[in-house]
């Protein structure tokens, strides 16, 4: 079994360029009305597909309202996404930092207004 995310929006070409120049993702399928990406490793991870089109049955229809949802993407060096996308100017909606349970993140927000975590998991240390 396999799991990508679809996102039913407007901006299928903002986002194709936002997960292409700051998060190293590639198309994998693209017509007019659909987009498939795939993160760096080549796993298909995200789709996009234009609001109330006519191919798509109605649960497939209403666009994405910009709240609800966030994406975590899980990386080996977190302090070298963060500088790169930083000097990039993507805005930081959560600054880097280390969390009691371990994890060392920083949140961005794609063209849809979705959140993204972008994290390194590490073990919580022992007391």
């Amino acid at each position: 079994m396999k799991l990508n995310a679809g996102i039913i929006t407007t901006k299928l070409a903002e986002s194709k360029v936002f997960y292409q120049k700051h998060l190293g993702f590639g198309v994998t399928f693209e017509n007019e009305f659909y987009l498939l990406m795939h993160s760096p490793d080549g796993t298909p991870a995200l789709s996009f597909l234009l609001p109330d089109h006519p191919s798509q049955q109605p649960v497939f229809q209403k666009a994405f309202a910009g709240q609800g949802m966030y994406l975590t993407i899980e990386v080996d060096d977190v302090d070298s996404i963060y500088n790169r996308i930083k000097e990039q100017g993507v805005p930081i909606t959560i600054d880097i930092r280390d969390e009691p349970w371990g994890d060392r993140h920083f949140a961005i927000k794609d063209p849809n207004g979705i959140g993204i975590d972008i994290v390194r998991y590490t073990p919580p240390q022992e007391n």
